[in-house]
């Protein structure tokens, strides 16, 4: 699958989708192709701001991206969508709607939308977002928006993807705490009270005083302190200040060395990943291992053997 690179850097859309699929592919040769290009583009990735979007089913994830994805086009800039789509774990099927449910944002023409199936990867990221993320930038997208499924550990594999993580709740998110887990709120560096207009207004605003009270005592960071502001996606209310945070934040963490750090520090976790990644993938495809497996349970379970001394038998099959 031939990828032309000056194509990909002068932003034609039509090669950012084949280098994403040529990334996702699962064929041997693909992969190679796609690691090789990877490293090709990295001179020119790096440049964006990286933003995740997270908040259960229902929220308004949707609207609020497409809502802020014009916005931004609007202010000239270049924006990217990469949405986390459940896949099914018996056909491996995803539901790949974004598209749809973003139809205003689709038509731009500095908008790409990519709805990335998960493949069944833990907490619901998709294995390969982190390439489609540096694709896009090499393709001269300034700001990357990562939308998660909104359940499980996908919240925090996100944020250890992006710069600015960002939660949205509903008004009357009290019971909703519990729902989306204390460890969600604390890792996020701002939280949107969503559809907040009209009837819900003086809900969203007693929300937020909760919010804040709660952080407050829970939360104490040197470098940021999380926002808790209120925004209508459906009216596009509170986009302006939404973005100032974002920038404020970006300036912020610019300046004091820490987004760099954050991004090194995301690496590092990111090969600690693929190493055990590759590690899965050499045991799945050993059939002497397999096979050795098979013995070794049937020996611990006849009380011939201990876990201990099996795992170490195959360890040492595997690395030898």
């Amino acid at each position: 699958m031939k990828i032309d690179l000056d194509n990909l850097l002068a932003g034609k859309m039509r090669t950012l989708s084949k280098a994403i699929t040529l990334s996702e592919s699962k064929k041997v040769e693909h992969q190679a192709e796609a690691q090789s290009l990877i490293e090709s583009i990295l001179p020119h990735t790096g440049k964006s701001i990286r933003i995740g979007i997270s908040g259960t089913p229902g929220v308004g994830k949707s609207t609020f991206i497409e809502s802020l994805g014009v916005h931004l086009i609007n202010k000239g800039h270049k924006v990217a969508v990469l949405a986390i789509d459940p896949s099914s774990p018996l056909s491996g099927g995803s539901i790949l709607g974004d598209k749809t449910r973003m139809e205003k944002l689709s038509q731009l023409e500095n908008a790409f939308i990519r709805p990335t199936p998960t493949s069944g990867t833990l907490g619901g990221v998709a294995q390969k977002t982190r390439e489609a993320m540096l694709l896009c930038e090499a393709a001269g997208f300034d700001i990357i928006l990562i939308e998660t499924v909104g359940v499980g550990q996908s919240e925090f594999e996100v944020a250890d993807m992006v710069d600015f993580f960002t939660v949205l709740l509903l008004p009357g998110g009290g019971d909703e705490l519990q729902g989306i887990k204390k460890g969600i709120i604390e890792i996020s560096d701002c939280i949107l009270i969503n559809k907040s207009e009209g009837e819900n207004l003086n809900r969203a605003q007693t929300t937020q005083r909760e919010y804040l009270s709660a952080l407050h005592i829970m939360h104490n960071d040197d470098q940021w302190n999380t926002k808790v502001e209120l925004i209508s996606a459906i009216e596009s209310a509170g986009l302006d200040n939404y973005w100032s945070l974002v920038n404020e934040f970006i300036d912020q963490s610019k300046e004091s060395g820490f987004l760099d750090n954050k991004r090194v520090n995301q690496n590092k976790k990111w090969l600690n990943s693929l190493f055990f990644e590759f590690i899965k993938n050499r045991v799945d495809n050993n059939p002497a291992l397999q096979t050795e497996w098979k013995k070794a349970e049937s020996n611990i379970e006849d009380n011939q053997a201990t876990p201990f001394a099996a795992a170490k038998k195959m360890i040492d099959l595997l690395f030898t």
